[in-house]
């Protein structure tokens, strides 16, 4: 399973107004992984359009990044978490101004240290994101004041995740399943935890049996990557079953032989 990253949205206070044609696109996924050795390098880009009638500045920045099943997100500094590659990056240009129409290519290296400890998956984020001119930033702000009011600022957020060969243990841990109504629709929510040393794809579904053993259905949670030490929220919709005591096995598929369950009972009731 492929896991593309959308990108981020983000209301900052007291910036310079943009204007509506202050935007850019990005080609190819917005997830970037690589398969190495310590001690080696690789590189790679990212291409970035303007596809708008103006030129459009951009600023390019790296960030660290966690989240959690209760919708928490981190953007630390780079270099922050433990797990962070952000310091064996170095990226180019880190500022650019595109013309109208046409595209640039920004440039990363990857450097992984000589260091045979090196277990599992590492990460970070490349941040792009649009300058407006009247920014403090921009290079072609020649006020010499800056305005103050509310902008829209949308970033593309590329992740980078180096993986040392097969190294790496795969642990899952199964933190909170319970049934929840939302608007009357009974739910399965399941918080799945990484806690190993890999990058986990991980699908989840539940097979339920009534009270008299019965095979009743498999009902799927949906898929999400898992970085070591990051959790998500599985949520499978199980509408139409009739009030009763049921039996699940509740599956964890991280792909090949990495296989998790749990059996749990679920009591449906008006």
């Amino acid at each position: 399973m492929k896991t593309a990253f959308a990108a981020l949205v983000c209301l900052c206070a007291l910036c310079p107004v943009a204007h509506a044609g202050d935007f850019v696109a990005i080609s190819g996924p917005l997830t970037r992984e690589f398969d190495v050795q310590p001690g080696r390098s690789y590189d790679g880009t990212i291409d970035v359009a303007n596809p708008s009638k103006a030129a459009q500045e951009i600023k390019v920045y790296q960030t660290d990044y966690l989240f959690y099943a209760d919708g928490t997100r981190s953007y630390g500094e780079p270099g922050s978490i433990q797990r962070s590659n952000a310091r064996w990056l170095t990226l180019s240009p880190l500022q650019a101004v595109i013309p109208a129409g046409e595209s640039v290519t920004i440039r990363f290296a990857v450097q992984v240290p000589s260091d045979q400890t090196l277990r599992g998956s590492y990460w970070s984020v490349i941040m792009v994101e649009p300058v407006p001119p009247s920014a403090p930033e921009s290079s072609r702000n020649d006020s010499p004041m800056p305005a103050l009011g509310i902008r829209q600022v949308v970033r593309y957020a590329v992740q980078v995740i180096t993986t040392v060969a097969d190294t790496g243990s795969r642990q899952i841990r199964f933190s909170q399943v319970r049934l929840v109504s939302d608007n009357g629709r009974r739910q399965l929510v399941v918080d799945l935890e990484n806690t190993g040393e890999r990058l986990l794809r991980t699908s989840l579904w539940a097979d339920l049996y009534d009270p008299k053993g019965s095979f009743v259905g498999k009902f799927d949670g949906g898929k999400h990557g898992l970085y070591p030490g990051t959790s998500a929220r599985f949520t499978a919709d199980l509408a139409g079953l009739a009030i009763a005591t049921y039996k699940a096995l509740i599956v964890a598929d991280c792909g090949g032989d990495d296989v998790f369950g749990a059996n749990v009972s679920l009591v449906l009731t008006e």
